[in-house]
């Protein structure tokens, strides 16, 4: 039980300053996000059933999103380790996320997408 409280507060200890600083990519921020992909990364299935369903209705979210977030929790479990052993280098250009949302629980916010960093327009 201390142990599963102690890895809660890890994470929110994580997290919270990282919503703080929303706009501004650093190694920090990537090593938490590599951390919340690795730990989290089972959030991509429900993450999508909600993304899909609100995109397209809850007939495809239920089926396509749940197929899609299956396939996302691999996607997201490997970069979790890419970001979090490469967060000392600036890769990409100034530690941006790979893969959107930024983080596993950026789904419930409104806002996600599982794009690359190669399908996003240049900021």
């Amino acid at each position: 039980m201390r142990r599963v409280a102690f890895a809660l507060m890890l994470v929110a200890a994580i997290a919270v300053p990282a919503q703080a600083f929303a706009a501004h990519y650093t190694a920090a921020r990537k090593l938490g996000r590599g951390f919340a992909g690795m730990t989290c990364g089972v959030m991509e299935l429900p993450g999508n059933m909600v993304k899909t369903t609100r995109e397209r209705g809850p007939g495809w979210g239920l089926t396509l999103g749940f197929v899609q977030g299956l396939g996302m929790i691999v996607v997201r479990e490997l970069v979790g380790v890419y970001e979090f052993v490469s967060a000392p280098f600036p890769v990409p250009a100034g530690f941006r996320p790979i893969i959107h949302p930024e983080f596993p629980w950026g789904y419930f916010d409104g806002g996600g997408s599982h794009r690359t960093a190669s399908s996003r327009a240049p900021q």
